[in-house]
């Protein structure tokens, strides 16, 4: 098997390039790599075809996004090219080529309102240009016949910034912290995702029917202040100099810090499809943050 890979450098891509080099060839890629027919800058629509037309993989996994979502407001013809238009080209040049194509997607393409996990049927209706672009993304990439697209939320890694690594910051610096507590969704690790991916690959390619969208999240659910909490916790049971108190970790409404994008509240998404189609479980949420956080602290 032959697999080509974009956004290799992100942090799902960067886990990718571990759970994937098993399954077999793996060429991975980033927007600023261009070597000969091989680029990966989505910016470049006929650059990106005549890429996958040199390696004529077997399967194209996805993991490259605008996902700065304050800034994609800023800027939303950036944001529909990275997220949409380059996806589009992708999934015209994999149908051709009858390969695979996996895309990754966003709890922002649902408006956050109820408190019932979103299943892959409901419909959508994006708050803002991030989850817009990310929708329509959704719609090119399923033109390819034989597709997998992955939405998932509060992404997170051990590598490079992330929550976890800002609210250990602030516990060390501060006597009180403020965190958003009415949005609610679960904390991710792109090794899970990058897991599952391999793993869907795997039995996609013996049950082509199995092609079509799934919700892909981590057990339970938690709010920021939640998972603010649990990562400051953990870290003054380990013996880390933590300087704020618990009680002193607030609880404050989204209205409390106004930002240019709107956020939804409830990220919920319900994973049963996805479970029952490839036969995975999905650990709890702790499970992960856990991990990082070990990683995190070790260093």
């Amino acid at each position: 098997m032959k697999i080509l890979l974009f956004g290799k450098r992100g942090q799902v891509g960067w886990e990718l390039q571990r759970s994937l080099a098993p399954l077999g060839q793996l060429v991975a890629l980033d927007h600023d790599d261009r070597d000969g027919p091989l680029s990966g800058d989505f910016n470049d629509p006929a650059g990106l075809a005549a890429c996958v037309r040199a390696v004529a993989p077997d399967v194209v996994v996805n993991a490259a996004a605008h996902t700065a979502v304050d800034q994609a407001e800023n800027e939303p013809a950036l944001a529909r090219q990275i997220n949409a238009l380059a996806p589009g080209v992708l999934a015209e040049e994999a149908q051709r080529l009858g390969a695979w194509l996996v895309h990754y997607s966003t709890d922002y393409v649902f408006d956050g309102s109820g408190d019932a996990p979103w299943r892959e049927s409901d419909p959508p209706g994006p708050l803002g240009v991030y989850g817009q672009t990310k929708l329509e993304g959704e719609q090119r990439v399923a033109h390819c016949q034989r597709h997998l697209i992955f939405r998932t939320s509060w992404v997170y890694a051990a590598r490079g910034s992330n929550f976890a690594r800002t609210m250990l910051r602030l516990a060390r610096e501060r006597d009180r912290i403020t965190v958003v507590a009415d949005q609610i969704g679960a904390p991710t690790g792109a090794e899970l995702l990058a897991d599952v991916t391999a793993h869907a690959i795997r039995r996609a390619r013996r049950q082509t029917e199995l092609a079509g969208l799934y919700h892909l999240v981590a057990g339970g659910e938690t709010s920021w202040h939640g998972y603010a909490r649990h990562v400051i916790e953990t870290a003054r049971q380990a013996g880390q100099p933590i300087r704020v108190a618990p009680e002193a970790v607030e609880a404050v409404p989204s209205s409390a810090y106004p930002l240019p994008a709107p956020r939804p509240h409830n990220s919920r998404l319900d994973t049963r499809k996805l479970r029952t189609a490839f036969d995975v479980t999905l650990p709890d949420w702790q499970h992960g943050v856990d991990r990082m956080l070990n990683e995190i602290l070790a260093q």
